[in-house]
């Protein structure tokens, strides 16, 4: 695996295919560069988020069943450098560490969620309860509110029992709503005293993209035009039961709420003088968040969604649209089952009208159904994940459009950050503390645009197991050294600063925001000293300071001098 700074050849066409289609944007129409000096609203909430299967490990221990995570992990294959969240960050057995890092960060909330199989081992509650299980959240809700911080609960962060796939198709099958229905009223039979913050699931959106149209994650399963619609349908259903369920037998009590995480990215316009190009962004956009939150809110899927993948389900031959409908009681059911929404946001892609063709039923899938194409600018930085660029003022218009779409519901950013893709050690993270510090800022800015928003959830506390990427790459506040079997943590230099924000509700001045960042590096040095005097690491700290700046450089030089060479072909 290749340093971050260095570039795939595809990586870089694509790149320069995308300046061209974007040379006409008016980058100064929206006023990007500004930054916004103020303070957030006296009782705004700051948190950072984790999940189950990504840093619990204990994977097979204390009577925990198996998860399609377990199963999918260990194929050879599916994960880079077949790695598995078998151990992870060992987070089982370190509650009162993690806690500990919690109040140094003087966190309000921490996100978290319970993993499925380790309360109900098949899935099915009759079947078992596994006290242990039980046990162990109860450690860690109680610990949580001794130290004053409020735990915000997931119940689904895509760890389904491995029996329910294989006996039933997982998602694909209607009996998943009341299976899911049974754990999630268990968890408020045993939790819900104390949890004031539900969250059902966790961005369905990767769960049934990603998991039954592109195989690229657990379950694996490529259903190609289909798969995507049928597990979304269910997922909604499930989630309209499970608030009904909370909403008639504990609300009263327990006096809680009940919300769902939606993830998307914003769609901004290549041409704003396009109407194709508008409407082809506002597809893109009701397709990844409107998929969820239209039904939930409004009680429908978005009607661009509903014409669009009819019309090809008719050109395909087909008698019904591949997009499952709502009955009429379903629509009045679902709808308004949202006590607050959480927002995953990363990141940002321009949007072009592009048609497919429409063939043979194979050949139509969820991207093709959207009839449009996603490009970025060369100029958005991109430290991490290849999917993953910095582009902060996109956040504001997510933001606004919530407002505006489903009439400014309260609002949580459930999980909002950036990762690093390196094979070396980094604490210090200066490129995170600019991504949260523009971020951060822009969220503040839908705030004054009246945008209702309650809370933010840095993502993520600990660096952690990342789904097909393995430990490739690294979200963390919290470095976790992987290779040592104790999964030491080391604060990377964005601690300091999103507990400046923390501390300050805010971004006060511009000298006092600058010498935040100025501090922050500077206290990542003492951390490294610490992680180098490790001698498992000492030999990759001498590689980072090397090795690594070389083949990066190399990297930049090469890239340059080939885009250099595609756009005079250009021109």
């Amino acid at each position: 695996m290749l340093p971050r700074c260095a570039f795939s050849v595809c990586h870089v066409f694509m790149l320069v295919l995308c300046l061209s289609a974007a040379e006409d944007f008016d980058w100064t129409k929206n006023n990007h560069g500004s930054f916004y000096y103020g303070t957030f609203p006296a009782g705004f909430s700051w948190g950072a988020g984790s999940s189950a299967y990504q840093t619990e490990g204990a994977w097979d221990k204390d009577g925990k069943g198996l998860s399609i995570w377990d199963v999918f992990s260990h194929k050879k294959g599916k994960v880079q450098q077949n790695e598995t969240g078998d151990s992870s960050c060992e987070g089982y057995y370190k509650v009162k560490d993690d806690i500990s890092l919690i109040k140094e960060l003087k966190l309000n909330h921490y996100r978290f969620s319970i993993s499925w199989p380790r309360l109900i081992p098949t899935g099915i509650k009759s079947d078992h309860i596994n006290e242990k299980g039980i046990r162990y959240y109860d450690e860690l809700i109680d610990q949580l509110l001794e130290n004053k911080i409020t735990p915000i609960v997931t119940l689904y962060h895509w760890d389904l029992p491995q029996v329910l796939q294989e006996k039933y198709g997982g998602w694909q099958n209607i009996s998943m709503v009341n299976h899911f229905n049974e754990f999630a009223n268990l968890c408020f039979e045993r939790f819900g005293n104390r949890i004031k913050y539900w969250i059902t699931f966790n961005n369905p959106w990767s769960v049934a993209v990603e998991g039954y149209e592109t195989g690229e994650h657990a379950p694996g399963l490529k259903l190609r035009g289909t798969g995507a619609y049928r597990a979304a349908h269910h997922i909604i259903k499930a989630h309209a039961k499970v608030w009904h369920t909370y909403d008639t037998q504990w609300r009263a009590k327990q006096k809680g709420m009940v919300g769902i995480s939606l993830s998307g990215d914003w769609g901004e316009p290549v041409d704003l003088t396009n109407q194709k190009d508008i409407e082809a962004a506002e597809r893109y956009v009701q397709f990844y968040l409107g998929w969820f939150a239209t039904p939930i809110f409004h009680g429908d899927y978005p009607q661009v969604m509903k014409d669009f993948i009819g019309r090809k389900s008719v050109q395909q031959g087909l008698g019904t649209s591949r997009l499952p409908s709502f009955s009429p009681q379903e629509k009045s059911y679902m709808k308004g089952t949202c006590d607050f929404l959480g927002i995953g946001h990363f990141t940002t892609r321009y949007i072009t009208q592009k048609s497919y063709p429409i063939g043979r039923s194979s050949s139509s899938n969820y991207f093709t159904d959207r009839d449009l194409a996603e490009l970025v600018d060369p100029r958005w930085p991109d430290p991490g994940s290849e999917w993953l660029y910095s582009v902060p003022w996109g956040f504001r218009r997510l933001l606004n459009f919530v407002k505006t779409q489903y009439g400014n519901p309260m609002i949580y950013v459930t999980e909002n950050g950036v990762s690093e893709k390196m094979l070396c050690t980094e604490l210090c993270d200066d490129w995170r503390i600019q991504y949260y510090k523009d971020y951060i800022n822009e969220m503040l800015k839908a705030i004054k645009d009246g945008v209702n928003v309650k809370g933010y959830t840095a993502w993520s506390l600990l660096d952690k197991f990342e789904w097909d990427e393995g430990y490739s790459e690294r979200f963390g506040l919290y470095y976790v050294d992987f290779r040592n079997k104790n999964k030491p943590r080391y604060p990377k230099a964005s601690v300091q600063f999103y507990k400046r924000i923390i501390s300050s509700n805010g971004f006060p001045n511009q000298r006092e925001v600058e010498n935040w960042r100025r501090k922050a590096v500077e206290s990542c040095s003492s951390s490294n000293q610490l992680l180098a005097a490790d001698p498992l690491t000492s030999h990759m700290e001498m590689v980072t300071e090397i090795v690594v700046p070389t083949v990066c450089t190399l990297s930049i030089l090469l890239s340059a001098i080939f885009l250099m060479f595609l756009l005079r072909r250009r021109n």
